[in-house]
């Protein structure tokens, strides 16, 4: 029997055509893609998380590719991140598992950007909202791409839930104007710089 039981999902899409300077030539869109699932080892203590993990990857390549597939493709994305809400009868390494096993997705499904997911995670009651850090896919400091998306879903999670998210963008901050590396000036491809 699969560890993944999946009770629902959303698909949530911002797009931003200024912060109140002129309006942007290309909009900025930012999406999150989330599913609620049973969580298996909820109230319990679980020493060997490593299945669950390993199940999780094919829920990441879902919504990996719903966010590809929303935002126009993966040549637009330009930023991710990934988070976890636990349900209270969790524990924060239920979360956990979500490093792998959504940033491998990400990753698989864009084609091996160095960068690393940022992430946020969290234990906490039904319809908790998390406020997700982003940055660009192949350099983390590239200044003009962090950002940060809300998710969240109402009814989620349950005590004995976990809300599993993937976040992606298609660009920068509008009228981001920091200073700082810029995409352009990428050059070492170690993830960083």
């Amino acid at each position: 029997m699969s560890l993944i039981q999946i009770r629902k999902r959303s698909l949530t899409i911002e797009t931003t055509y200024h912060e109140g300077g002129p309006v942007a030539d290309t909009p900025l869109k930012l999406a999150a893609a989330c599913a609620v699932i049973r969580n298996p080892y909820a109230g319990r203590y679980e020493p060997d998380l490593l299945p669950f993990m390993a199940e999780l990857r094919q829920l990441g390549t879902l919504l990996a590719q719903e966010l590809v597939d929303t935002l126009g493709g993966k040549d637009k994305i330009e930023v991710y991140s990934k988070a976890a809400i636990v349900g209270v009868n969790g524990e924060m390494e239920h979360g956990a598992v979500w490093h792998e096993a959504g940033g491998w997705a990400m990753r698989a499904v864009l084609g091996e950007p160095k960068a690393i997911v940022p992430a946020a995670k969290a234990v906490a009651a039904t319809g908790y909202r998390l406020m997700v850090p982003l940055h660009y896919i192949h350099a983390a400091y590239v200044r003009s791409h962090f950002n940060s998306m809300e998710v969240g879903i109402q009814d989620a999670p349950r005590p004995d839930e976990i809300l599993f998210a993937l976040v992606m963008g298609t660009g920068g901050r509008v009228h981001a104007r920091l200073g700082g590396l810029t995409k352009e000036q990428v050059s070492v491809h170690d993830g960083q710089r």
